[in-house]
């Protein structure tokens, strides 16, 4: 599995800045407030209730120091990591009223993203010693693909775009609006750099010639039957990158990666990910 890269610091302080304060409110954590002395200390474990794969910590770690900046804290596992119920992902010493005010918010992030790297490695077993990867697309919660899209990388998935100005994709509609595949591809290389790659969206087999002709990179394979995603594979002859996308799920994704193609792209991946089952309890 590549090196799961950290995102960008600023990313991570206001997305969790924002959820703090979308919790807190105007008057913050007013039980905690009313219940907890101010200089009470606490000691808390993060525990996983359930097996799968960790991601999330550094906007766990994040809430927490926001909530409480001199909490002392140790992750005990790293994203992307094996774990068994009962686990300690982390373990955290500081003031009672920032541990708490910060519980909720260190949970749905790791919640979320664990949720999404367990999915995610289930469906890169699922087509293990096919030489297919599994992918991602855009079809993430708003505002926070940053967070689900490195939750993918962490279960093993591969990278897709992420987002429009990353790589060019020339789907349905551009190929009605421009005319048909091979006027789309050419009005695209005309402003597209050296290192941008162009990919094609086809529904049909005979779009798919077209698309190799007219200097595609790539070529996505929009809900193809099995033995179009075979007749696909066999006319394109490794000249391009071919991606399945449409119908897949974990009854469907070992028979498609097992037509040939390099990449299944999966939406459910993130919008369909159950929530992991993590804990925070008092030491």
């Amino acid at each position: 599995m590549p090196a799961i890269l950290p995102l960008p610091r600023h990313t991570v302080i206001e997305a969790v800045s924002r959820a703090l304060a979308e919790d807190q409110g105007g008057r913050g954590d007013i039980t905690s407030l009313a219940c907890i002395p101010a200089n009470a200390e606490a000691k808390f474990y993060v525990n996983a209730r359930e097996a799968g794969v960790v991601c999330g910590l550094q906007p766990a770690l994040e809430a927490i120091w926001q909530c409480d900046p001199e909490a002392l804290v140790s992750p005990q596992v790293t994203d992307g990591d094996a774990i068994r119920p009962g686990d300690v992902l982390i373990s955290v010493t500081g003031r009672a009223r920032g541990l708490l005010a910060a519980e909720r918010i260190l949970l749905n992030f790791m919640g979320r993203m664990s949720g999404i790297a367990t999915f995610t490695a289930r469906y890169v077993e699922a087509v293990k010693g096919t030489g297919a990867r599994i992918a991602h697309t855009r079809k993430t919660t708003p505002g926070f693909r940053a967070f689900e899209l490195q939750a993918v990388q962490a279960g093993g998935g591969a990278l897709h775009r992420f987002g429009l100005d990353d790589a060019i994709l020339i789907k349905d509609n551009h190929v009605a609006l421009c005319g048909g595949v091979a006027a789309a591809i050419k009005a695209a290389r005309t402003s597209a750099g050296h290192m941008t790659r162009i990919a094609v969206e086809v529904d049909r087999l005979d779009q798919l010639d077209a698309a190799i002709s007219g200097g595609a990179e790539s070529v996505l394979l929009d809900n193809f039957s099995l033995d179009d995603l075979r007749a696909a594979v066999a006319s394109a002859s490794g000249k391009v990158t071919l991606e399945a996308s449409g119908g897949v799920n974990l009854g469907t994704v070992r028979t498609i990666a097992e037509t040939g193609v390099d990449v299944i792209s999966v939406g459910a991946l993130t919008h369909s990910a159950p929530n992991f089952d993590i804990g925070l309890d008092e030491a």
